[in-house]
């Protein structure tokens, strides 16, 4: 076949001939296959080459195998409750399967087949042909995944069987339920079919990539879902992929490196080429395969950059497919739609859910959503079930295909043992604002059916489920219509997780970033029980070390890789306003409680007084731990690139204490005015103020910490019950610190923020530290529109 007859046939067209003009002709998919091959190649998006046939090749099948009477008879049946949809389906897809292509149209697959095993080099090339529905008068509907893809398709004969059958997906009992219940004429619908060159992803990987935070629309990454060999497990949700995070903004600059999480999933099986002709089948993984990444750091930046390209063509955040060829090693984008949930919300009220009593979790598993709902569980092993599931019950299952969707409409919240954030029961959860725990393992065995369950999404990325009914509050916070304050509003932060949730609030930066949460949360393990590994004596925490760092020849990079991204996701959901990072501030019966900290900690009576904050930094008994820490800083804000991080530096007693503080960061580069590093510290001591000329003199800014400067003050515990009712952070003589302080550091040019809950709490606070000339007020998420109205009033009366 001609070059010219190959492009202008009205059967076949190769990608490269098509473009995003040709949707009606070929569907979405196929041409925004050809549409990347054409415009996209010179910016080295690399996408395997293939052919689409058209809409009309499909009706000229239906045509010259007089199919639409006999499909509409089937049709007209359903519609007259005299067949079920399922012997409707099956009755139609067989009409077709049984069907002949005409001899012409026949000749043009093979045609086309036979040219790009040609270009390919290859007497008979492996495709994957993929189904994609299509309607002249309806361009811009969505079919998307109603109908079926065959992979691993190989030699004529085999082809024109997939094309058939892709022919007959478009009467699966999900494409004609969804026609129906859209109002599409059936007959009005037709199929093309993409052939495309396999990716050996068998043999190494493949999965989905979104740009654009799938859970919050936070705009500026890339989310990336990995599983080993063929792509369609992690489309279809039946793999808990890897999931990495990639920021954008700094993507390109070629100088840094912005992988900002990097999440190992179990991937307990994958798919792979069956050996039996045509077919695929789903094996298990390694323990290697399991433990180990993917993709490594270069390819997952690759792919973020290619991703991002593709999103710049369009103008829109897109949901691409992407596949790794274990032979030679090259990646390659093979799909790239439209995003359609987050990038289609508009600026709303966000809504704050938490849980106001305790309960037994069950299982955990990745959130979707942030919400939390209550209800019976209903434990489904078969869809065919639907008609015992109650409307807003709890639906758990092993997985989720498209025909749940209409039980998952009626739940109050979804569970599945299976899935990443990329599955079918994610994307639907999103779509529906139902919270769902995927991936959740167990879930079927391990949830009652019948019994009372919550389902908890509130508190980041990982989701919970709690056995009973379980008390919670939803608190609503409108982003619109802040007024603008001239003292700063920023937030109190401790998970990463939960950074991007809020990325969309009316404030400037993090004033407090506590290291100790991803510390105790994410990497858990004390960090001398790494960096003296050999002295632990502890067996049972040699052994969870062990599990633990698995991936890791040297332990202490494990403490590093996790605080460094953990710091950077937070910088990264308020780039480029500051986001100040707290160093370690546990006391030590805290650090003791960590996986082989008894052995490196010593007791204390009064914890509150002792060994924390700067006293560690410097000490021998600490100071490899603090070299971790610096490390971690280093590498978020020099080889990630997040320098808007600040060092805030915790309960330092005195301004020599300061100088070994100081003289310790330097010593493993952190040196303070270097690269932009600014130092500052927490103001929570009576001599701090005492002495904030000399403070102010070695650190560049302070965040006032009000429970311990109360505790300092007025010489109460501030965990005391017994006391509790003279703990008050209104008190004179802890306000006339806080205003001498201030007035202090502004003869010094040094800013003076706040970290607590007493400015939202008490409105005439607020106004105090707005009269005393308060640089910046920080509180938690949910007290952000609060403290804001509070700093407005306060600055209105002035």
């Amino acid at each position: 076949m001609t070059d010219q007859t190959a492009t202008e046939t009205a059967y076949v067209r190769r990608f490269q001939t098509l473009d995003s003009d040709d949707i009606a002709q070929v569907g979405g998919k196929n041409a925004s296959l050809g549409e990347m091959i054409q415009r996209l190649s010179r910016r080295d998006v690399a996408v395997p080459r293939g052919f689409a046939t058209t809409a009309q090749m499909y009706r000229e099948f239906v045509a010259a195998n007089e199919l639409e009477e006999k499909i509409r008879d089937r049709l007209e049946k359903l519609n007259a409750d005299k067949a079920s949809l399922e012997e409707t389906g099956q009755a139609i897809r067989g009409l077709i399967e049984g069907g002949e292509f005409p001899p012409q149209v026949a000749e043009q697959i093979r045609d086309a087949y036979r040219q790009l095993s040609a270009e390919y080099d290859e007497e008979a090339v492996d495709v994957a042909a993929r189904s994609s529905a299509t309607a002249e008068d309806l361009p811009e509907a969505s079919f998307a995944g109603q109908q079926e893809t065959f992979l691993n398709v190989r030699g004529e004969d085999e082809l024109l069987d997939a094309c058939r059958r892709c022919f007959a997906s478009l009467f699966t009992d999900r494409a004609i339920s969804y026609r129906r219940e859209k109002g599409f004429d059936h007959m009005k619908v037709a199929l093309s079919v993409g052939v495309q060159k396999m990716v050996r992803a068998d043999e190494a990987g493949a999965g989905v990539a979104f740009t654009i935070d799938t859970e919050t629309g936070f705009p500026d990454v890339v989310v990336v879902n990995a599983n080993w060999g063929l792509g369609e497990t992690v489309v279809a949700g039946t793999a808990n992929p890897d999931e990495y995070r990639i920021f954008t903004p700094l993507l390109h600059d070629g100088a840094h490196r912005p992988i900002i999480e990097k999440t190992c999933g179990p991937k307990r099986h994958k798919m792979v080429y069956s050996g039996n002709g045509g077919t695929t089948e789903e094996v298990e993984t390694s323990e290697d395969e399991q433990n180990g990444f993917v993709l490594d750091d270069d390819e997952i930046l690759q792919l973020a950059r290619w991703c991002t390209t593709i999103a710049d063509h369009y103008g829109k955040p897109m949901d691409i497919e992407w596949a790794k060829d274990g032979r030679s090693g090259e990646l390659f984008i093979v799909q790239a739609r439209p995003e359609t949930v987050q990038s289609q919300k508009r600026a709303e009220t966000l809504k704050n859910y938490r849980l106001t009593e305790q309960g037994r979790p069950l299982v955990e598993g990745l959130a979707i959503g942030s919400a939390i709902a209550s209800g019976k569980a209903f434990v489904l092993t078969d869809v065919n079930e639907s008609d015992r599931f109650a409307d807003g019950g709890i639906l758990v299952t092993t997985m989720t295909d498209p025909d749940w969707g209409p039980i998952m409409k009626r739940a109050a919240g979804i569970v599945t043992d299976q899935g990443g954030r990329t599955s079918h029961a994610a994307i639907v959860s999103r779509e529906l604002g139902v919270p769902a725990v995927i991936g959740a393992g167990d879930a079927t065995s391990a949830i009652k059916d019948g019994g009372d369950v919550t389902v908890s999404c509130a508190h980041g990325e990982n989701g919970v489920v709690y056995e009973g009914e379980l008390a919670f509050e939803t608190r609503e916070i409108d982003p619109t219509g802040v007024p603008d304050t001239a003292t700063t509003p920023m937030m109190i932060l401790a998970s990463p997780e939960a950074a991007f949730r809020w990325w969309n609030l009316p404030v400037r930066g993090v004033g407090l970033a506590r290291m100790e949460f991803i510390i105790n949360n994410i990497i858990k393990i004390h960090p001398l029980a790494l960096t003296r590994f050999d002295e632990l004596e502890d067996e049972e925490a040699r052994e969870e070390i062990e599990r633990l760092t698995a991936a890791y020849e040297d332990k202490g990079e494990y403490f590093v890789e996790h605080l460094s991204r953990g710091i950077a996701k937070i910088a990264a959901a308020f780039h480029p306003h500051d986001v100040i990072v707290r160093l370690s501030d546990f006391k030590t019966n805290e650090y003791a409680g960590l996986i082989g900290g008894r052995g490196f900690e010593p007791e204390e009576e009064n914890p509150m007084l002792g060994f924390r904050g700067a006293s560690r930094y410097y000490s021998d008994r600490y100071r490899d731990g603090f070299a971790l820490e610096c490390e971690a800083i280093r590498r978020a804000r020099e080889t990630i690139g997040l320098d808007n991080v600040i060092v805030m530096v915790p309960f330092c007693r005195t301004p020599e204490e300061a100088d070994a503080v100081l003289r310790t960061m330097a010593e493993h580069g952190l040196v303070r005015g270097e690269r932009g590093l600014k130092v500052y510290v927490m103001a929570e001591i009576p001599s701090q103020i005492i002495l904030a000329e000399e403070f102010a003199e070695r650190f560049d800014g302070f965040s006032i910490g009000t429970n311990d400067l109360t505790q300092l003050t007025l010489g109460i515990d501030r965990d005391s019950e017994a006391l509790s009712e003279l703990f008050d952070e209104r008190h004179e003589a802890v306000k006339r610190s806080v205003r001498r302080l201030i007035e202090i550091a502004h003869e010094h040019d040094t800013p003076v923020g706040i970290c607590g809950q007493a400015p939202s709490d008490y409105p005439e606070f607020a106004e105090f530290l707005v009269e005393a000339g308060i640089d910046s007020i920080s509180v938690n998420p949910d007290r952000v529109m609060n403290v804001l109205e509070h700093i407005a009033r306060a600055e209105g009366r002035q």
